[in-house]
């Protein structure tokens, strides 16, 4: 059987024309799976008009829209590479991107105009190929017009192209090498994503599934897809916030969502928790970080449970998963291993661990990555004989429950998004004054953890928030610590490996 996902929403649209797939609430956009199908073929034959073929990388720029979803599932009917970009991400981080994929083109929403203009410059070192393309209401000479070339192009199916093992999109995910890594999936590993979904998840046809995460995040994007495989409705938010959230699963009777420990932190501590009818909402997927037992309180209070899954973008999202239930007497665990997945807790053997001891965690499934894009090295790091070795440490109990207990690489995560400390670690070291930087992780109310840097300077006046006004624009906000301390010296090991243990002690 030949495994499309451009096949997939072709076919969709003829079982199912009338249901409604797709609503964004604040537009009052509302799409059935056939005016969906419409929108996807303009799309890719606008694509296919302006040059783009089988194999090309897209870059897309834009917050959560039906157009993402548009060009999306345009590229793989084109069998099209999607590279969907992180728009948290500062320009430099994004024209390496750009250029580590040779990205055919970057389609970009206009509130992104000042970042697409940057990244034309001749000094971003882009390939003179990079078509622009811009969608927003008003036209921009430096791009082509993406909804007026849409809107001239035919309605009629595209030739089918992209299938099987092709790639279907590329999602870069920071590295210990302070350079991002980017995730190869094809439309095989994402089909056998959508399988394992449907297989564990509690959803169905019947659902209303609500998402304020970011499209570029695996975990929303998976999730979206699903309801393309089982028919399910989704609602779309551009850009989440607590009261609105509420307001929208009481107008749109949505039935479950995804989200992370902070925004299910911050939707409890508004109004609209009490005045807004949540009657509809059986539960509630959580991810990113573990989440704390008055939380998952909180929401079984008010008849909602929480599923927690622990994922990456390596596994396309599903990795483990347990119910509120089960995590309310296993507190800490990340649960079992999805259907058709298989999840071990091994030691530096690559033999399983006993129960209580600390091992590394590894993936077997086939919705699990075919590779890391031109990195072989890293490729062969992490795929080995069948396994993807996650990097992260667990230990796991006498009924075979795993618990998550450190991240090997030391990431940190924040308000749902991965920070690498060594990506960090590089760019404040580039100031001349810097004489080495370490970044940790440190707990925080709000975000789950916020980075923290202790800096070696060379020179006395050189200040805490000197080094921070120094990051801003040259990484991503969110990955910019909450404190810079300067400090006589790093503690490192006899190796001369920073000790973050040591640093995490110190505090700050």
């Amino acid at each position: 059987m030949t495994l499309s996902i451009g096949q997939l929403v072709a076919k969709r649209a003829e079982i199912s024309p009338g249901k409604e797939a797709f609503v964004e609430h604040h537009r009052n956009l509302r799409l059935t799976f056939s005016k969906l199908d419409r929108r996807v073929n303009r799309t890719a034959n606008m694509l296919a008009g302006l040059g783009i073929t089988k194999g090309d990388r897209v870059s897309v720029l834009m917050a959560n829209s039906a157009e993402f979803m548009d060009i999306y599932y345009a590229l793989a009917k084109l069998g099209a590479v999607c590279v969907p970009l992180n728009w948290r991400l500062a320009v430099p981080e994004l024209a390496y991107i750009l250029a580590d994929s040779d990205a055919r083109a970057l389609i970009y929403d206009g509130a992104f105009d000042a970042a697409a203009a940057r990244l034309r410059e001749p000094a971003q070192q882009l390939s003179e190929l990079t078509i622009f393309i811009r969608n927003a209401d008003d036209s921009d000479a430096g791009a082509h017009d993406f909804r007026s070339l849409c809107a001239r192009s035919p309605e009629g199916q595209p030739e089918l192209a992209g299938c099987d093992d092709d790639p279907l999109f590329i999602m870069y995910t920071s590295g210990t090498t302070g350079r991002p890594k980017g995730v190869v999936h094809t439309h095989k590993t994402m089909m056998w994503t959508l399988i394992t979904l449907a297989a564990t998840m509690e959803v169905s046809k019947d659902d209303r599934f609500i998402t304020g995460m970011p499209m570029f995040h695996v975990g929303s994007l998976s999730t979206i897809m699903l309801g393309l495989y089982i028919g399910m409705t989704i609602i779309s938010v551009t850009e989440f916030d607590p009261s609105d959230y509420w307001r929208q699963i009481e107008a749109e009777k949505v039935t479950t969502t995804l989200l992370v420990p902070a925004m299910m932190g911050a939707m409890v501590q508004v109004p609209e928790r009490e005045s807004c009818s949540h009657a509809s909402l059986r539960w509630a997927m959580a991810g990113a970080a573990p989440v704390p037992v008055p939380l998952i309180e909180a929401y079984q209070a008010m008849n909602i449970d929480v599923h927690q899954v622990y994922g990456l973008t390596e596994t396309c999202g599903p990795a483990c998963m347990i119910t509120g239930e089960e995590a309310m007497r296993r507190i800490g665990s990340a649960g079992k291993g999805f259907l058709h997945t298989d999840v071990r807790v091994v030691d530096d053997r690559g033999d399983d661990i006993g129960v209580g001891e600390t091992g590394e965690i590894i993936v077997s499934a086939d919705h699990v990555m075919t590779e890391y894009w031109n990195n072989p090295q890293a490729t062969a790091e992490a795929l080995r004989e069948g396994w993807l070795y996650t990097g992260d440490a667990a230990r796991v109990d006498e009924d075979g429950f795993i618990y998550i207990v450190d991240r090997i690489k030391d990431m940190i995560i924040s308000g749902g998004e991965n920070i690498y400390p060594a990506e960090v670690e590089e760019v404040i070291i580039s100031h001349p004054a810097v004489v080495e930087a370490g970044v940790i992780g440190r707990a925080d109310e709000k975000w789950g953890e916020v980075p923290v840097a202790f800096v070696v300077s060379s020179d006395a006046t050189l200040s805490g928030p000197d080094i921070l006004a120094y990051l801003d624009g040259k990484i991503a906000r969110y990955k910019i610590p909450k404190v810079a301390n300067i400090v006589d010296a790093l503690p490192r090991t006899p190796s001369g490996k920073i000790m973050k243990q040591a640093l995490r002690e110190i505090g700050g």
